[in-house]
């Protein structure tokens, strides 16, 4: 196996000394794990954070084998980090992409639908702006997994993103994230608290 694509950064598992295991989300290979090597050195640890986009070069002797990744920052989203709410969110959306797709089954539409929440929230830090694409992508990610909502239900939930969000959020504690004690539910609950908090639900 020897291709190269463009990809985003979902998550990151220290492995070895220097080294991780970084999961990928790519338009025609889906979800790829591979190895890094160097990953925790000073030249990759700004490239392979959450969120990022990437050129990567995936290379296996056999389909079965974990890929070796050798990776290039094509766009970092890595300054969104240091702002909490658009942290929360990034986090949140690469966590559960992480979590609950199945490796090497391509979902172009769920590429395409994060690198597009990803720049939605680029573009527009304060949450008002990217809240409705981070529905869509909860609604498109259920979908995409075979739980996709009922249009009268689609159609509630395009009308106030933020109740939108909760019952998305329950569908997915539901149907996706059924283990107990999954970083991505911690990722969705923060992000939650800080959304209530920025529209003043909460004291």
């Amino acid at each position: 196996m020897r291709q190269t694509t463009p990809a985003i950064v979902l998550s990151l598992r220290l492995h070895g000394e220097t080294g991780a295991v970084a999961r990928f989300l790519t338009p025609e290979l889906g979800l790829v794990a591979a190895y890094v090597r160097g990953a925790r050195g000073r030249r990759m640890r700004p490239v392979l954070v959450a969120g990022n986009a990437v050129e990567a070069r995936l290379s296996a002797r056999t389909d079965a084998q974990l890929p070796q990744a050798e990776v290039e920052l094509t766009h970092s989203r890595a300054p969104l980090m240091t702002e909490p709410l658009p942290a929360a969110g990034i986090l949140w959306a690469t966590t559960v992409t992480a979590e609950v797709l199945p490796e090497r089954q391509p979902y172009p539409s769920l590429y395409q639908g994060l690198d597009g929440l990803l720049d939605a929230i680029a573009a527009a830090p304060a949450a008002r702006g990217w809240g409705p694409a981070l529905l869509a992508y909860e609604l498109l990610l259920l979908a995409e997994l075979g739980f996709g909502l009922e249009p009268a239900l689609v159609e509630r939930a395009a009308g106030d993103w933020l109740a939108g969000l909760d019952l998305t959020g329950r569908r997915v504690r539901r149907d996706l994230l059924q283990r107990p004690g999954e970083p991505a539910w911690d990722a969705r609950e923060r992000l939650t608290a800080r959304l209530r908090r920025a529209h003043g639900l909460v004291a």
